[in-house]
């Protein structure tokens, strides 16, 4: 088995704290390794070794990736890295890497790979790893796997799989469901036959070119008559779209195996908050914080004494630029903030950059700017 990581996302909807020059997978709030190093960690343990492993990202992120393979005592020429020209979402980033594989490394077409994003917090991983050796087994049979989650609450800001036919292993995929309505939620929660969809998938190097054949015919042509060289130097024609619509909902070979696992892909500070160690009154609690008479409030501070009185409730983030409170359920509305910000001239910046900006040669702060000048520190 080879493991496909994709590491290239952006992750604005943890904003102020995930930017586009720092995203949440290489953030390292949850523990003292980041989710992309937790990631690399857990598919060590389903591959037979580094070599097995290629990562998908971004020129702008290629040194966050480096630095941190290193943290862990990786290489960069022990692991494979390649980096894509231009964002186009999760099937060409698929698609290149499959070609990348069968001409560069001569992997053979009954090879099965394992595709991960590298932000998702899972737990314990003895059990996912059974799982993935029940989907390696299913996609030996020429079947595409998918992996559902079983939900635990009504929630908005996941896809969801529509469970059919029972296997075997797993079950058939009867449909893949967008991000739900909450009354729409409460309804597949009550129905018990549908689980959020993890973004994670196994198959065989020879069923997926298959389905790229037959329901994604332009990008399946690019990867067919093309090198792997051309096909970079052309990723920007690739079909902008995800696996999910090029592939996984179209195809009568999708099955999903069920997973009952702590598993969280970050996506909200609300989902943050669930999965993060509180205190006996439900909060969670980072840097240097006072509380009085509150529950079921995140605070996470950076360099300043945050003080919160009476409250309940809130989400609290404090960076040295930012400053975010929200209510708690409605942590998905972020990402209006952001939209806002990328609308004002001004303020812009903010959704790309920290005060802190980290380059490959090293990291700086804007101590101040003006209209003809920027006063920097290298740090």
């Amino acid at each position: 088995m080879k493991a496909i990581i994709l590491a290239g996302g952006s992750g604005t909807r943890l904003f102020p704290l995930s930017r586009r020059n720092l995203p949440k997978q290489f953030l390292k709030i949850w523990g003292e390794k980041s989710l992309f190093q937790q990631t690399i960690e857990r598919v060590l343990k389903v591959v037979k070794n580094k070599q097995d492993i290629l990562i998908l990202t971004n020129k702008d992120y290629l040194f966050h990736v480096i630095d941190q393979l290193r943290e862990i005592n990786i290489l960069e020429e022990e692991i494979h890295i390649i980096t894509e020209p231009v964002i186009r979402n999760t099937a060409p980033a698929i698609a290149l890497a499959v070609k990348f594989l069968t001409e560069k490394t001569g992997i053979d077409h009954s090879e099965i790979l394992f595709v991960t994003p590298s932000d998702h917090l899972i737990s314990p991983v003895c059990d996912f790893i059974d799982y993935i050796n029940q989907a390696k087994k299913l996609s030996e049979k020429g079947y595409l796997v998918t992996f559902g989650i079983k939900p635990t609450k009504p929630e908005t800001g996941y896809g969801y799989i529509e469970l059919g036919e029972s296997l075997d292993i797993g079950f058939k995929v009867k449909r893949f469901h967008e991000k739900p309505s909450f009354e729409k939620a409460v309804e597949y929660l009550n129905k018990g036959n549908f689980y959020w969809n993890s973004g994670m998938f196994t198959f065989s190097v020879k069923a997926i070119l298959e389905e790229f054949n037959r329901h994604c015919k332009d990008l399946y042509e690019m990867v067919k008559d093309n090198t792997y060289e051309d096909l970079i130097e052309n990723f920007h024609n690739m079909p902008e779209i995800s696996i999910d619509y090029a592939v996984m909902g179209k195809t009568d070979r999708a099955v999903v195996i069920p997973m009952d696992i702590t598993w969280s892909d970050i996506g909200s500070w609300d989902s943050l908050y669930e999965v993060m160690p509180k205190d006996n009154r439900g909060n969670v609690k980072i840097g240097k914080v006072i509380d009085v008479n509150t529950k079921d409030t995140m605070i996470i501070g950076n360099k300043r004494l945050i003080a919160v009185v009476e409250v309940e409730n809130l989400i609290v983030v404090e960076t040295e630029d930012v400053i975010l409170i929200a209510k708690r359920d409605e942590g998905q509305k972020v990402r209006e903030v952001v939209n806002r910000l990328k609308e004002n001239k001004e303020l812009s910046h903010l959704v790309d950059f920290h005060t802190i900006v980290y380059r490959p040669w090293g990291s700086y702060t804007d101590f101040e700017k003006g209209e003809r000048y920027k006063i920097k520190k290298s740090l």
